[in-house]
C-alpha cells in the first residue's frame, strides 16, 4: 500500500482527534433529555458534562482575577427533582385558592414542567457572585441590576461569558415570550444546541401523562403547543 495513503490516513486521524467533542455530532438518549438518564457529570454540587465543566472552570478562574467568585446555586436537576419542585408549587398554589390552570401558569413564570427543563441536560447553570453581599433569595432580577449585589458580576458576564461558551438563556428582550427574564441562567451552547435539536423531537405530552403528573389533565394539546413555542423555544436566539 502506498506510503502516501498511510500519511493521509494518519493526518485524518490526528485532525479528527483535535476537533472538540462538541463539534462532533453526539447522540443523546431520550431519557437523558428528559432528566431520566444517567449522564457523567462533573463538579460537586454543580453537575455539568465534562466539556461544559472544563469551560466553567476556565471562566471561574478568569473572573476570580477580577475579584468575582462565580458560584453555581443550581446545576443539574433530574426529572424527579424537577417534578418535586413543580408539584410542591402546584399544591401550594391550588391550596391557596388558585384554579389548577392559574396555578400552572404561575408556576411556569420561572419554573419548568418536569421533563422540559434545560437543567436536565448537564449544560445549564444558575450562577451568582459569592463575593457579593446578599441575603435572602438570590435569584431575583433586581439583585443583578442597579445597586444590587451582583451588578459587577452581571457586567463581567455580559462581557466575557460568551467567550467561554456560556450564553444567557432567558434574556430581557421585550419581544421574547415564555419564562421571565433570568440574569443568572447560563447555558453551555456547544452542547445544549445539539441537545435542543434532539429534544424537540420528543412527545413531551406522552411523557407527562405516563408520569401521572399533578394537573396533567390541564396540559392539553393547546397548552403543550403554546408552552413548546413560548417557553421551550422562548430563549436567546444564539442558543438555537
Amino acid at each position: 500500500m502506498p506510503a502516501s495513503f498511510h500519511k493521509s490516513t494518519l493526518f485524518i486521524i490526528v485532525f479528527v482527534m483535535m476537533i472538540p467533542i462538541s463539534l462532533i455530532a453526539q447522540n443523546f438518549s431520550g431519557d437523558e433529555l428528559i432528566g431520566k438518564g444517567n449522564p457523567e457529570l462533573f463538579g460537586e454540587g454543580i453537575g455539568l458534562r465534562k466539556e461544559a465543566y472544563e469551560a466553567f472552570l476556565k471562566m471561574k478562574a478568569a473572573a476570580k482575577k477580577e475579584g468575582i467568585n462565580i458560584k453555581v446555586v443550581s446545576g443539574y436537576r433530574n426529572f424527579d427533582r424537577q417534578k418535586a419542585i413543580y408539584e410542591s408549587k402546584y399544591r401550594r398554589f391550588t391550596n391557596s385558592g388558585l384554579s389548577p390552570e392559574k396555578s400552572i401558569r404561575k408556576i411556569i413564570e420561572y419554573s419548568t414542567i418536569p421533563g422540559t427543563s434545560r437543567h436536565h441536560w448537564g449544560t445549564d447553570i444558575d450562577v451568582i457572585d459569592d463575593n457579593g453581599k446578599y441575603s435572602g433569595d438570590v435569584l431575583i432580577a433586581d439583585k443583578f441590576h442597579g445597586n444590587g449585589p451582583f451588578c459587577k458580576f452581571k457586567e463581567w458576564m455580559d462581557l466575557h461569558a460568551n467567550s467561554f461558551g456560556f450564553y444567557l438563556v432567558y434574556t430581557d428582550n421585550a419581544n421574547r415570550k415564555g419564562f421571565e427574564y433570568e440574569p443568572w441562567h447560563y447555558s453551555y451552547r456547544a452542547l445544549s444546541k445539539q441537545m435542543l435539536t434532539e429534544y424537540i423531537k420528543i412527545d413531551i405530552k406522552k411523557v407527562l401523562f405516563d408520569e401521572q403528573l399533578l394537573g396533567k389533565e390541564y396540559l392539553d394539546d393547546e397548552f403543550i403547543n403554546t408552552y413548546h413555542r413560548d417557553h421551550i423555544l422562548g430563549i436567546n436566539p444564539e442558543l438555537y
